[in-house]
């Protein structure tokens, strides 16, 4: 069985290492995602199949950075549109789905010859049906919101590739973050995680968030340092597949909720933000989110004035924030007195700040020590990195 991931793009690296955590053999990286199978599989063909599809459900549950895990159904050349429909007719859709469910189709492609996307997705969806009911005597219908089953139809200049989704809505959203949860336009929880990743934060070392929003960042920190699994609270598309087998979902599920349930913090969580609606909202999201109340330090105060906790005052640590830039909306900051505070109070820290303003470094005055390339949506952005010298050892003789 091979499966593929996408990401945001930036966070392939980190992906990769995520999934070979999970138990994945990595085949191949390339930019937005990573195709991966099961690592360690037995000879035996059924032990084999339990082995990948607890893959699947274990990388659904707990990837922190993927937005997706699609099945790969079928790989093939193809030239013109009737060799599109004759590679969906050929699938045993009769095994993955009911004619009582609903469907989608979504086609991507680079450097196709094809003219219509849309009809691409045309034939993959008549292709479906009309397997449907020539083995089930009935054919689903479709639904562009809430399907039950997504495929997923992608072509470069000479193959085409199909997959079936197994993640159900995108793995960024955890479950937790209501409906109308706006904030100020709030980074997506899988790149919030990448951050965190990027930086090599892993919980020993204090951490803070000076421009919280609606708390995703700190979050996504907290769920990390605890060892819960981001997918608990959440179901997912696999549920719906024919061979969805419930007491294996059961024992991985049983595994995370276990772990959560031993997980202690190492080191103290800051946040804050200017705006006492957003610390209300964070505050409200990370309980959601199944965090304990002392999780997460939340206050309310600028990033200008933001001091570390005194628990974590003199021990450095990592400062991993978003603050308003480009399209987001909210309060202005000073960066010259952010940039003074950074230097003054958060001494011996690193501070990772995710912008679309590549002049940052020089508005705060602070030369950076990494820049990574990222998107935040269609935004690109960098993500910088500035190191806070260490205050000198009260009673320290500097040497010449």
């Amino acid at each position: 069985m091979i499966l593929f991931a996408p990401c945001p793009r930036g966070l392939e690296p980190p992906l990769a290492a995520e999934l070979t955590g999970l138990g994945a053999h990595i085949l191949e990286q390339v930019p937005g995602g990573i195709s991966f199978e099961a690592a360690d599989m037995p000879a035996e063909e059924s032990a084999a199949l339990r082995h990948a599809w607890a893959l699947v459900y274990r990388v659904n549950l707990w990837s922190r950075l993927a937005s997706r895990v699609l099945i790969q159904l079928d790989q093939a050349p193809y030239r013109k549109e009737k060799d599109l429909y004759a590679l969906a007719f050929e699938q045993p859709w009769e095994a993955i789905m009911h004619p009582g469910q609903t469907l989608r189709i979504d086609t991507s492609a680079t450097r196709s010859p094809l003219k219509s996307l849309n009809f691409a997705n045309l034939l993959i969806k008549d292709a479906i049906c009309d397997r449907l009911r020539q083995h089930l005597g009935d054919r689903p219908s479709i639904d562009t919101e809430q399907p039950d089953v997504r495929v997923f139809l992608f072509l470069d200049a000479f193959k085409a590739t199909l997959y079936v989704d197994s993640s159900g809505e995108n793995l960024f959203k955890r479950g937790w973050r209501q409906s109308d949860d706006k904030g100020e336009a709030p980074i997506k929880e899988n790149l919030a995680a990448g951050l965190i990743a990027l930086s090599g934060w892993q919980g020993a070392q204090p951490f803070a968030d000076p421009f919280c929003g609606s708390g995703t960042i700190a979050i996504e920190a907290a769920q990390q340092a605890l060892d819960i699994a981001p997918g608990l609270q959440r179901d997912f598309g696999f549920q719906r597949l024919g061979d969805f087998d419930e007491a294996l979902w059961q024992q991985e599920r049983e595994t995370a909720l276990a772990r959560a349930s031993a997980g202690r913090l190492r080191a103290p969580i800051q946040a804050s933000d200017i705006d006492p609606g957003m610390i209300a909202l964070a505050r409200a999201n990370a309980q959601r989110a199944g965090l304990p109340r002392e999780a997460i330090t939340w206050s309310v105060c600028a990033a200008e004035q933001a001091r570390p906790l005194a628990s974590a005052a003199g021990n450095g640590g990592f400062i991993i924030s978003n603050p308003p830039y480009g399209e987001r909306m909210g309060p202005s900051f000073d960066p010259v007195a952010l940039g003074n505070n950074l230097r003054q109070a958060w001494a011996g820290w690193q501070a990772w700040i995710i912008t679309s303003d590549r002049d940052l470094p020089g508005q705060i005055r602070l030369r950076e020590s990494r820049k990574i390339p990222l998107f935040n949506g269609t935004l690109e952005c960098r993500l910088f990195c500035f190191q806070m010298k260490a205050l000198p050892t009260p009673g320290a003789v500097a040497k010449t």
